[in-house]
C-alpha cells in the first residue's frame, strides 16, 4: 500500500459524528476553539449541547462569533462547567462586552503562538475547521490561520470539522491529515460578517487620513468602521501593499481595482499577507487557491520586525480614549465591533520602525451621544494599550496631530485642538491644573475652531512638495522659528518696524485661531509634524467694515516662486466663503512685490496713501473689468 492510500484510509477511519467527536473531551481539559469566521460551528454546537457532561473545562479562543453562546453557559453555571480565556475581546456581533470582561486575557497577538508551542499554556484538545484534503493529504485552515495553527500543532488531540466550503488558502495554512485525530465532515456556510457602515465622523476621519498615505505604502488596517472608512477613501492612490492581521472585503475591492498590487512592499512583494479573513462569501471565494494571497500565523504577521521590513508601512487602528499626555486605551466596544489589545501594539511599533512608516490611531472625539469626550485629562484606572512613547499620529473628525517628539505641553495643546469644541476649555483648564500647560497660556479663539481640512493643498516647488494648510496650535514654535529666520528687511515690511523678539504673546494669536474671523495659512516643507514653515499668509476680520486684513511673509529661499499668490488666493476664497466682504492690506509704498501680488486678484483694487503706508483693498462683489 503506497503512502497516498495510507493517509486516505486513516482519514476514513477518523470520521465520526459531532456528538462522538465531543466525547473525546474530558472534564478538566483545556480546549482551543478556532477563531472568528474559522470557528468550527458544528463542533461548537455539539459542545454546547453536551455542556452538562463537563466540569472544569477551560476554553481558549481568540475571537468568537458565538455560534453557540459558551459565555452564557459559563455565566449560568457560575464557571463550574467551563472557564473561558478570551485572547481578543472583540466580537463579530454587537453584544455586551461587560459580561465577557473577566474572561479577557490581554496579550499581544504575536506572542500567543509561542504561548501554545512552548507548552506554557498546554492545549489538550483543539477544535478547528479545515478544507477537504488535497491529493497529498493536506488540509488548509483557510480563513483562520492566526493562532489556530500553533494551537493545532501543539494540541494532544485535534478534532477537525472538514468543510468543503472552506477555501484552500496558500501560504503557511496547511495541516496534514496525519496530524488530525478526529474528523467530522460537515458542509455548511462559513460565518460571514457584513461590513459595518461607518458613521459620518468615521468617513471624515478616513478622508483626512488618506492624505497622509503616500503611493507605494504598505497598509495594516484594523477591523473597525473607522479603519474601513479610511480604506474606502484610498481610491486615488497607487501601488499600495497589504500586510495585516485580517483581510476584508474592502481590501479585496481595492485589489480588484489595482489600487493594491503589492509591487512596492519591499518584502513579500506581490502578496496580500494576512493571518485570517473576516467578510462575505465573495471574499472567501476570492481567497481559494489564489496565488496572490499568503496566510501566515500571527507570530509572523504580527512580528514587529517583519512589519518593519516593509516600505512605508502604515498602521491604521482605532483607539477608544487618549489622555492629554498621549496614553491610549483600545478596549473593545460594541460600536466598533472589533477592538482590543490584539495586534495594535505590534503594528504601532513595527510601522514606526519601517522606513517612511507611520502609525495612525483614530478615535471619534466623543462617545456616540456626544456626552463624554474621548480625549481626557488622565486615564485614571483605564488600561493603557499604547504607551505615550509609542504614539505617533492621532486623528479625530476635527483634525490630525503628530505627537512624536513633542513635549507634554505640545501634546496637550495638540490633542485639545482636535477635541470636540464643547470639551476644549475644560480640557485646557484641567491640563493647566495638572501642570501640562503653562499658566500664562490661553486657548483664544481656537476653543471654537473647526479645522478646515478642505483648505489643505500640496504643490510642487523646485521639484519638492510644499504643503499649504491652516495653522494649528502645535505650529506656534515653527511659526516663531520662521520669523526669527527672516531677513531684517522682510521683518520690517511685515511689521512696519524693526523687530528682533518674537515672544509667545506675539505668536499666540497666529496659532490659536477660529478659522473664520481669523485664519492663518502656513506653507510647510518636510515631514508632517516636523516640517519647516517657509511662508505665512493670514487674515484678521475687521469688525467695523466686515473686511479681512491680510499680511504675508515668505522665506528668502521661496520668494519669487508663486507661494504668496497661492496664499492670497486661498485667503480670499476662505474669507468670501466665511461671509467677509473683502480684503485690505497695509504695506510700505515701495513694497512693489506686495502691490503686484494684490493686483493678481480678480477684483477691483483700490489704493489709498497714509503718512507712512499704502492701503490696498478690494470687495468680493466688485469684479475687475475684463
Amino acid at each position: 500500500m503506497n503512502a497516498a492510500h495510507s493517509w486516505a484510509d486513516r482519514y476514513i477511519e477518523k470520521k465520526v459524528s459531532p456528538a462522538r467527536a465531543i466525547g473525546y473531551i474530558r472534564s478538566g481539559q483545556r480546549l482551543f476553539i478556532g477563531s472568528a469566521c474559522g470557528e468550527p460551528q458544528v463542533l461548537v454546537r455539539a459542545l454546547a449541547d453536551a455542556w452538562r457532561q463537563f466540569t472544569g473545562l477551560e476554553i481558549i479562543r481568540m475571537m468568537s462569533t458565538e455560534t453557540a453562546s459558551l459565555t452564557a453557559i459559563a455565566n449560568k453555571t457560575q464557571d463550574v462547567s467551563w472557564n473561558i480565556r478570551q485572547i481578543y475581546l472583540g466580537s463579530a456581533g454587537v453584544d455586551t462586552m461587560a459580561e465577557k470582561l473577566r474572561f479577557f486575557m490581554p496579550m499581544n497577538i504575536s506572542e500567543v503562538p509561542g504561548l501554545f508551542t512552548s507548552k506554557m499554556l498546554p492545549i489538550d484538545v483543539a477544535l478547528i475547521q479545515v478544507s477537504p484534503p488535497d491529493d497529498f493529504g493536506w488540509t488548509s485552515l483557510g480563513v483562520s490561520v492566526d493562532v489556530t495553527m500553533a494551537a493545532a500543532l501543539s494540541a494532544d488531540v485535534v478534532i477537525a470539522q472538514v468543510n468543503p466550503r472552506m477555501p484552500r488558502v496558500l501560504g503557511q495554512s496547511f495541516i496534514h491529515v496525519n496530524d488530525i485525530d478526529v474528523v467530522v465532515e460537515c458542509e455548511e456556510d462559513l460565518l460571514c460578517v457584513g461590513k459595518a457602515e461607518p458613521s459620518d465622523r468615521a468617513i471624515r476621519i478616513g478622508k483626512a487620513i488618506a492624505r497622509l498615505i503616500d503611493d507605494g505604502s504598505t497598509l495594516q488596517v484594523g477591523l473597525d468602521a473607522a479603519s474601513q472608512a479610511t480604506v474606502q477613501a484610498l481610491s486615488q492612490k497607487n501601488d499600495l501593499g497589504f500586510h495585516s492581521q485580517y483581510l476584508t472585503d474592502d481590501i479585496m475591492h481595492l485589489y480588484a481595482k489595482g489600487i493594491i498590487n503589492n509591487r512596492r512592499k519591499g518584502f513579500n512583494e506581490g502578496k496580500l499577507v494576512a493571518s485570517a479573513a473576516i467578510g462575505t462569501m465573495n471574499l472567501y471565494e476570492f481567497l481559494h487557491d489564489n496565488p496572490a494571497v499568503d496566510f501566515h500565523p500571527s507570530d509572523y504577521v504580527n512580528d514587529p520586525y517583519v512589519i518593519s521590513r516593509h516600505h512605508r508601512m502604515v498602521s491604521l487602528n482605532v483607539a477608544k480614549t487618549i489622555d492629554l499626555t498621549g496614553q491610549v486605551t483600545a478596549e473593545a466596544a460594541a460600536h466598533t465591533l472589533f477592538a482590543g489589545i490584539s495586534g495594535i501594539a505590534d503594528f504601532v511599533r513595527g510601522a514606526k520602525r519601517s522606513k517612511g512608516g507611520k502609525s495612525i490611531l483614530m478615535l471619534p472625539s466623543t462617545t456616540p451621544d456626544d456626552a463624554v469626550s474621548n480625549i481626557m485629562p488622565v486615564l485614571n484606572d483605564r488600561a493603557v494599550v499604547v504607551p505615550r512613547g509609542d504614539v505617533q499620529y492621532v486623528a479625530t473628525e476635527y483634525g490630525i496631530v503628530n505627537l512624536f517628539g513633542k513635549s507634554l505641553q505640545e501634546r496637550a495643546m495638540a490633542l485639545i485642538s482636535i477635541a470636540h469644541p464643547n470639551f476644549r476649555e475644560p480640557l485646557f483648564e484641567a491640563a493647566q491644573k495638572l501642570g501640562l500647560i503653562a499658566p500664562e497660556r490661553a486657548l483664544g479663539d481656537s476653543r471654537y475652531g473647526v479645522y478646515p481640512v478642505h483648505l489643505e493643498d500640496t504643490v510642487d516647488i523646485d521639484g519638492g512638495p510644499v504643503t499649504i494648510r491652516p495653522a494649528k496650535p502645535v505650529d506656534e514654535r515653527r511659526i516663531q522659528e520662521h520669523y526669527y529666520k527672516l531677513d531684517k528687511h522682510d521683518v520690517f515690511l511685515r511689521f512696519f518696524h524693526e523687530k528682533s523678539c518674537f515672544a509667545h504673546s506675539d505668536l499666540e494669536s497666529k496659532a490659536q485661531i477660529d478659522y473664520v474671523k481669523d485664519l492663518v495659512l502656513v506653507a510647510v516643507v518636510g515631514e508632517v509634524g516636523f516640517g519647516k514653515v517657509v511662508a505665512i499668509g493670514e487674515y484678521l476680520m475687521l469688525y467695523d467694515n466686515n473686511m479681512a486684513e491680510v499680511a504675508f511673509t515668505v522665506s528668502k529661499a521661496f520668494q519669487g516662486k508663486g507661494l504668496g499668490r497661492l496664499l492670497l488666493r486661498k485667503l480670499a476664497e476662505a474669507a468670501r466663503d466665511n461671509g467677509l466682504s473683502g480684503l485690505v492690506a497695509y504695506t510700505a509704498p515701495d513694497n512693489r512685490a506686495m502691490i503686484r501680488l494684490f493686483k493678481t486678484l480678480p477684483y477691483k483694487i483700490k489704493t489709498a496713501f497714509t503718512s507712512d503706508s499704502l492701503s490696498l483693498s478690494c470687495r468680493f462683489d466688485e469684479l475687475r473689468d475684463g
